[in-house]
């Protein structure tokens, strides 16, 4: 089989939608002319770009990085004859981005400023993906990166359009000299005993998806600390023994911090690009996508402890992977 763009539109469409039933919906095929479509371009690049689970389908960390460049050749092949982005971004400066708590922020601006140097961009912090969801559809601002759960996704208006950028496994970090330390996972009922540090509510789902996977562990937190606040402030009190916490997957841990994947992966949570239709030209809106895989990639590759993660769950070697 020859790669084609079309080939490229199925994966971007599978992730897209989450599912290989709602994908061939939206492309007009058969479920099973889908499952076909994705083993024909899985063997054409010999690994597997989803994992396949009850809810749906997940980008592997393969995945991730072949949907990324998917994306960047699509939207280059989508901007011939239409003349360059440059003169698109200058019609519609400026752009206000608002983002949650997300690991791809800063990389995603690096290359925006890089990609679309007349660009205007201002950024705002706003941490409930909800409160993001209602700036976007009263157009106060233009894009943003909000957070949802499996099945909990986004939910907004006709006006809003929305991207997974990656959907990765939740971490647990713990103090360096914590009982657990020599574990390669920690089971989320090991710390039932420990107090948590628990970001507030973000009105997409957390910290509900957090208690609900503690009362199918069969315990209750025996103490939770509310905590929103500096990343570095957070493992500091954690390396005193003060607590642990659930954490992104590429967080970097400062010394006396050990990060550990929870066995059997009870939480995940999945980074969207969400924007206004009327505010982005599809090129910008691409542009924003890509830029923001391609940063998700770097921090993948500057985490030692979600790649052996990978490699023990998918098969993954180090050095095959983003």
């Amino acid at each position: 089989m020859e790669l084609e763009l079309r080939h490229l539109r199925v994966l971007c469409a599978i992730a897209d939608a989450g599912s290989l039933g709602r994908a061939a919906s939206e492309l007009g095929y058969s479920q099973p002319a889908m499952s076909t479509q994705l083993r024909r371009i899985e063997r054409y690049f010999g690994e597997p770009l989803f994992e396949r689970r009850i809810s749906g389908v997940e980008l592997t960390p393969y995945g991730v990085g072949v949907l990324a460049q998917a994306r960047d050749v699509l939207a280059r092949a989508d901007a011939i004859g239409r003349g360059p982005v440059e003169s698109v971004t200058r019609m519609r400066l400026p752009l206000r981005l608002a983002a949650t708590n997300s690991p791809v922020l800063s990389g995603m601006v690096v290359r925006l400023r890089s990609r679309l140097p007349d660009l205007a961009l201002t950024v705002s912090s706003v941490y409930p993906s909800s409160e993001i969801v209602q700036l976007l559809e009263d157009g106060e601002v233009d894009a943003a990166i909000a957070a949802d759960y499996p099945g909990l996704e986004l939910v907004h208006s006709a006006a809003v359009a929305h991207r997974g950028i990656v959907t990765e496994p939740s971490f647990v970090a713990l103090p360096a000299r914590h009982r657990l330390k020599h574990c390669m996972e920690v089971g989320l009922a090991d710390l039932a005993d420990d107090a948590w540090f628990l970001t507030p509510d973000d009105g997409a789902g957390w910290p509900g998806v957090f208690y609900a996977a503690c009362e199918s562990a069969g315990f209750t937190p025996a103490a939770v600390h509310e905590f929103l606040g500096d990343q570095l402030q957070l493992q500091n009190m954690i390396a005193e023994g003060l607590g642990v916490s659930v954490v992104q997957a590429t967080l970097r841990p400062v010394s006396g911090v050990l990060i550990k994947p929870l066995n059997g992966t009870p939480l995940w949570c999945r980074y969207v690009l969400a924007w206004r239709r009327e505010s982005l030209a599809d090129e910008v809106a691409d542009t924003l996508i890509s830029s923001a895989t391609a940063a998700y990639r770097d921090l993948l590759a500057q985490s030692p402890h979600l790649r052996r993660w990978a490699s023990r769950t998918w098969g993954v070697g180090p050095r095959d992977k983003p």
